[in-house]
């Protein structure tokens, strides 16, 4: 059939390519180029561009405030990521069961990640309000004067995690969920007749055939954690010690952009955030061939 062949084959694929391609080359290739050349240069966005070679990423190795913004990333990351990944599995877990009414629970589960940070941080920080809020109304039954939560930063980073666990979690649940459903039940029937115990069908079958799933988990949670953002912009109180001091990688990017206008600056440290996860996610691609196990047919 005239079209299915040769140049003609290929100029029909182009045509329908072209505008996705477009897009990409305009919204995504470019920008990342242009962030790469900016990092090399001194720009205040008042001014035209300075080429100042490696300046900027020497600067980085000497500012506090960047290596004090990537501690507080790395512990919230530390803290949250074990939570929500083990409370997730749990989640799918009971969510797996065929009980009465559980689509409105999976449901409901899943309403926290559609809402919005806005949101979600505004309730929270009535909840975490330490005069009227309802964690130290409940710490005062037993007796516990509740922290100022929001104002210092060793308790603004615990509070900040639970919130993100409490919005996450749904959506991890869901990802566990879909392993659970995809493994097959012939595997439990054999087990079943073999007189394997609950644990063991958990341990020797389930889990196993979940790893690519958690593989998965674990490297969108790294990625998405290193790259956090609303929760610290938006949580802790103005002007406290917590706001002062709680800083990750993002905004301090969005700070010295658009406060200091320092476009160098913050280009180079979106770049080395880059490299980080990079080098991250490569980590975990080699070492996955020792856990992950693919089911063949």
């Amino acid at each position: 059939m005239a079209g299915n062949h040769g140049w003609q084959k290929w100029k029909w694929i182009g045509f329908f390519l072209l505008p996705g391609l477009l897009g990409m080359l305009l919204f995504v290739v470019y920008p990342i180029i242009s962030s790469g050349w900016i990092a090399l240069n001194d720009w205040n966005l008042l001014s035209p561009p300075v080429y100042v070679g490696l300046e900027n990423f020497q600067k980085l190795l000497a500012d506090s405030a960047f290596w004090r913004a990537l501690g507080y990333t790395v512990v919230f990351i530390i803290i949250y990521v074990p939570l929500v990944f083990v409370l997730g599995l749990l989640l799918a877990l009971f969510l797996n069961q065929r009980l009465p009414g559980m689509l409105l629970v999976r449901t409901s589960t899943f309403v926290p990640v559609v809402a919005s940070w806005v949101v979600v941080s505004l309730i929270w920080k009535w909840i975490f309000n330490p005069q009227f809020g309802l964690v130290n109304y409940a710490l005062g039954w037993f007796g516990i004067q509740g922290p100022a939560w929001l104002f210092q930063p060793a308790t603004a980073v615990v509070a900040m995690v639970i919130t993100s666990v409490w919005k996450d979690v749904g959506y991890i649940a869901l990802l566990y969920l879909g392993g659970l459903q995809g493994i097959s039940e012939t595997y439990y029937e054999a087990a079943k007749i073999d007189g394997a115990n609950r644990w063991r069908v958990f341990r020797h079958i389930t889990i196993p055939l979940l790893t690519p799933t958690m593989f998965f988990v674990a490297i969108t949670l790294l990625i998405n954690y290193f790259q956090m953002f609303e929760q610290v912009w938006l949580m802790p109180q103005r002007d406290s010690a917590a706001d002062r001091q709680v800083e990750v990688i993002v905004t301090e990017v969005v700070r010295n952009a658009f406060s200091y206008n320092r476009m160098g600056y913050a280009s180079a440290m979106s770049w080395v955030l880059f490299i980080l996860i990079f080098i991250i996610t490569a980590v975990q691609l080699r070492l996955q061939r020792r856990w992950v196990y693919y089911e063949t047919e």
